[in-house]
């Protein structure tokens, strides 16, 4: 017999694939609400390693509230400079002192963790953006303290959550759901960065499907060192929506139309017309960006689909369920379609404040299927899968700390 708090039912709506219009939208490595979420990331997941190092466990926090504010830059063909740093602002809470088993106060160097990660953060992913000259890093946290006796006193396998909160996740990605990732990520592959090192890492994808069309717009910041005159920057944009193209004939049979960089004016005959960025992302000038405003936990903003509007990064991965929920959804719902062999798969959990992160007040699967028999099938394996997964729970707190899991 399945849990109470098991709800299995048939999802009366027909695929995704088979309704006419469909909207997908990616922003990429570079773009400034990606940034946000990222340092978020970054910053939680610093903060864990540094907890564990010392304490053997990780404490409480959450960083995820982070501002990208855009600086200044003039970039011209063949060059360019920034003329006012960006400002990232690293806002929320941690556990900042911690009375150990002997009776001190162990200070933990919270802010030194932070601007580390993000300024580590930006040295990986952009090759132009330097995070000591163009970049300003700050940090907003309110302190907090901890009894290390009592946390190990009170710990229990699975925590109580820390928030009544849903997390949301479907499977499988459509067609146009994986193109429209699959190019972001081609485009900020090393292989094209090696071979066209014009393109930035600031990439947006937008996908309007209308029946057996889809139509992409991809937005590609172009870093103005390597476009020498107007001619080469076209040139080197129509070799991106070749490439684009390429990748698209390979993904789907459908007709695929192509449009990269649409604001461009192609009878300017300086900058001024021109997408170009001097460090690779737009946030160099004016573009601004927060936590939560990008992807969801998939990596897609997904408007046909249900979509929670938490912004995961960031949050603290021990019981923070505006996170885990939302990456396990997922996780389910792709374990459902795949095991039995169903249309698609819909995912909500929603906690309880309280309520041990393994035992939500409901953990709903909404399964499309064709026959009858098939669904009746589906819904005991899905039971089951549920189940599973969510006694699995607690076993994520370490795929985010070593960054195998991306909530964004």
């Amino acid at each position: 017999m399945a849990q109470p708090n098991i709800v299995v039912e048939r999802f009366e709506s027909p695929p995704v694939e088979k309704r006419f219009i469909e909207f997908v939208e990616r922003k990429g490595l570079g773009h400034p609400d990606y940034i946000a979420d990222a340092i978020a990331e970054a910053s939680s997941a610093a903060l864990c390693r540094e907890y564990i190092k010392r304490f053997g466990a990780v404490l409480h926090h959450n960083v995820d509230k982070v501002l990208v504010v855009g600086g200044q830059a003039r970039p011209r063909f063949g060059g360019g400079e920034v003329l006012a740093p960006i400002y990232i602002l690293i806002a929320g809470r941690a556990t900042t002192e911690v009375r150990t088993e002997g009776g001190g106060v162990e200070l933990v160097p919270v802010g030194p963790i932070l601007l580390s990660a993000a300024k580590d953060w930006i040295r990986r992913n952009f090759r132009y953006l330097n995070p000591e000259e163009h970049v300003v890093v700050d940090y907003k946290v309110g302190k907090g303290s901890a009894d290390l006796v009592s946390i190990f006193s009170r710990r229990k396998e699975y925590p109580g959550a820390n928030d009544t909160s849903l997390g949301v996740g479907y499977a499988p990605l459509s067609e146009t759901e994986r193109l429209v990732l699959e190019v972001e990520r081609y485009l900020n592959s090393p292989k094209v960065k090696s071979e066209l090192p014009f393109v930035g890492e600031d990439i947006k994808v937008m996908a309007v499907r209308r029946g057996s069309q889809i139509d992409l717009t991809v937005a590609v910041a172009f870093v103005s060192r390597h476009v020498v005159s107007r001619g080469e920057y076209l040139s080197a944009k129509d070799e991106v929506k070749r490439r684009i193209e390429d990748l698209a004939s390979k993904i789907t049979s459908r007709e695929v139309n192509v449009y990269v960089n649409t604001g461009d004016d192609p009878s300017a005959t300086d900058e001024s017309g021109y997408y170009l960025v001097v460090t690779g992302t737009s946030a160099e000038h004016g573009d601004d960006g927060a936590t939560g405003r990008g992807n969801r936990a998939n990596g897609l903003i997904t408007p046909m689909r249900p979509m929670s509007m938490e912004a995961a990064a960031g949050k603290n991965p021990v019981n923070h369920v505006g996170k885990l929920y939302n990456v396990l959804a997922r996780m389910i719902a792709e374990r459902v379609v795949s095991e039995t062999g169903v249309d698609e798969a819909y995912v909500k959990l929603l906690s309880q404040i309280g309520r041990p992160i393994n035992d939500p007040l409901i953990a709903y699967v909404g399964i499309v299927a064709e026959g009858d028999e098939e669904y009746r099938r589906a819904k005991k394996e899905a039971e089951g899968i549920v189940a599973e997964e969510l006694n699995r729970v607690n076993k994520l707190l370490y795929d985010f700390v070593e960054g195998k899991i991306t909530p964004f």
